[in-house]
Formats: C-alpha cells, sequence, structure tokens
C-alpha cells in the first residue's frame, strides 16, 4: 500500500508526457500558422499586444488596490471625524444642561496655579 503513491506519481506523469505533443499550441496560433498565408495571422501583432497587456496586469491590479485602501481610510477618518465632532457636540449640550461648565483636568505640563 505504501508503494502505490510513487507508482501512481509514475504513472500521471508517463500519462502527462505521452498527450503533451497534442496540446503544444492554442488553436487559434496553429490554425494561422498552418493556413500558409504568409502573414501568420498577424501573429507578431497578437504578441505585441498580449504582452503589454501582461506587463500591465501588476500594475493595474496594485493601483486599484492602493486606491481602495486610500478611499477607506478617508472615509474611516471622515466618519471617525464625524462621530467625535458629534459626541463632543452632545458632552457639551449635557454640560450646558445641568448649569455649569464643563471642565477639563490639567495635563501633565499644566498647572492651576496663575489660572
Amino acid at each position: 500500500m505504501k508503494n502505490l503513491h510513487p507508482l501512481f506519481a509514475l504513472v500521471a506523469i508517463g500519462l502527462v508526457l505521452a498527450l503533451s505533443t497534442t496540446a503544444w499550441a492554442c488553436p487559434g496560433c496553429k490554425e494561422a500558422l498552418s493556413s500558409g498565408d504568409g502573414q501568420g495571422g498577424d501573429l507578431v501583432s497578437g504578441f505585441f499586444w498580449s504582452i503589454l497587456f501582461m506587463l500591465s496586469m501588476p500594475f493595474l491590479i496594485f493601483g486599484t488596490f492602493c486606491t481602495s485602501m486610500y478611499v477607506a481610510v478617508r472615509r474611516a477618518r471622515a466618519a471617525q471625524a464625524k462621530a467625535g465632532a458629534s459626541a463632543t457636540a452632545s458632552a457639551g449640550q449635557a454640560g450646558r444642561s445641568a448649569g455649569h461648565d464643563a471642565q477639563t483636568a490639567p495635563s501633565g505640563g499644566q498647572s492651576l496655579v496663575g489660572a
């Protein structure tokens, strides 16, 4: 039973190698080259555009990802600022309705002396 796994791998590799001659070219290129019209179905132009397409894809994907992250961060910051402004406004309203002004405690570098 243990020797079955390497045997299966060898049979699979043998089948791939035996059947690989039938798939050596895509049908479009194969038909264009075998037509014998001398132009090869404008094969050079096809290679040119396919290379440009493949070279542009990493930049397009990376640019789209970066743009979506930039927009997401800007929306999150805007929502956070809006939530902070509404919380500050509601805290100010609560302090005024209680009859006294909201005062903050001094931070580490501030002093109440002389204020």
